[in-house]
């Protein structure tokens, strides 16, 4: 049955009007509180037109709501200083009243080769983008000293520690992984695990999407203390269509049919598997995810949102997610509870 409900959305703008898309992405939030979902996720994405700083907009999410727990799925923190982005992370839950989750990642910056000189133009050769930089994130999150030095210099008082203090913030803290050694690695480290629509299909695993990810939650699941109990979100595309328009119902489907091919067979070098869109009435989605091997073994998903819909398309969506998607898979809104 499933127990969280969650949403994810990329924030997209038009670069001649960028406020018009942050503000629809707020507004998105606030219909997501409204409506019972117990979270909502932005994605990260640089030098594109989505959101590039996913815990700015948190910020004045967390002014707009009261309930709702706002997360970042992820941020990629090859573009981050560990310490820095600790003491935003911890302003934000600070600020929200503890509902900050934020989703991290590694591995260099995507077209590192493109815009090293300019991320990193002194260091890039001499940066660590392995799980060490989110062993530093969560040190700093944690607590623990980052510095040699607390107390006083002249009139000014000094912290050994990030500044403000978050507690709990850190069992809030998650892991976006697509292999089972970022599972296995998530578990070992106490973190949550976000699995989204991509995973890496690795020997000896089957070459099957949904069995895939089921080894993943449970690889997982095995290396963390909290075994089974251990948190687990899935995210998948998902359009119900129960009150959408004829026209809304047909770019739906086109939408998910020019993205059918990449989910038969194992896409680029690192042999990433996609999984399909599923478009159609909250029963028929109902019944594909109770039939997915891996929506069996969780019991919360921030089902992800389209990159390239309307605001409308958006609401609809979300709408019927809420009120029909949702109880179908034995879900009931936050308010009610």
């Amino acid at each position: 049955m499933l127990r969280r409900l969650g949403f994810l959305t990329i924030g997209l703008f038009d670069e001649a009007d960028p406020r018009r898309g942050h503000e629809s992405t707020l507004e998105i939030i606030e219909l997501g509180e409204s409506l019972g979902f117990d979270s909502a996720w932005l994605r990260h994405r640089h030098l594109q037109f989505g959101i590039s700083s996913p815990v700015a907009v948190l910020a004045a999410a967390s002014q707009r709501t009261s309930r709702i727990e706002l997360g970042t799925a992820v941020i990629p923190l090859g573009w981050e200083n560990p310490l820095r982005l600790a003491e935003d992370l911890a302003t934000v839950d600070l600020l929200s009243g503890g509902r900050l989750n934020p989703g991290v990642s590694v591995g260099p910056p995507m077209r590192f080769d493109r815009v090293r000189d300019t991320l990193y133009p002194d260091t890039a050769d001499a940066e660590d983008f392995s799980y060490t930089r989110v062993e530093r994130l969560l040190a700093a999150v944690r607590g623990e000293p980052v510095t040699s030095f607390a107390g006083f210099d002249g009139f000014e008082q000094f912290s050994d520690r990030v500044q403000p203090h978050s507690p709990g913030l850190a069992s809030r803290l998650w892991y976006g992984g697509a292999s089972v050694r970022s599972a296995q690695w998530a578990g070992e480290h106490g973190m949550n695990f976000l699995t989204s629509s991509v995973v890496k299909a690795e020997e000896p695993l089957p070459q099957d999407f949904e069995q895939i990810q089921l080894a993943h939650i449970r690889a997982f699941r095995a290396h963390h203390p909290d075994g089974d109990r251990a948190r687990v979100s899935q995210g998948l595309v998902v359009i119900p269509t129960d009150s959408a328009s004829p026209a809304q119902v047909t770019r739906y489907r086109e939408y998910a049919a020019k993205r059918l091919p990449r989910t038969l067979t194992p896409q680029g070098p690192a042999r990433m598997m996609f999984a399909p869109d599923i478009v159609g009435s909250s029963a028929e989605i109902a019944e594909r995810l109770n039939g997915h091997a891996a929506f069996r073994e969780i019991d919360e998903v921030a089902f992800a949102l389209p990159f390239t819909f309307e605001h409308d398309d958006y609401v609809q969506i979300l709408t019927d997610m809420a009120t029909r998607l949702g109880p179908a898979l034995g879900w009931s809104p936050a308010a009610g509870r």
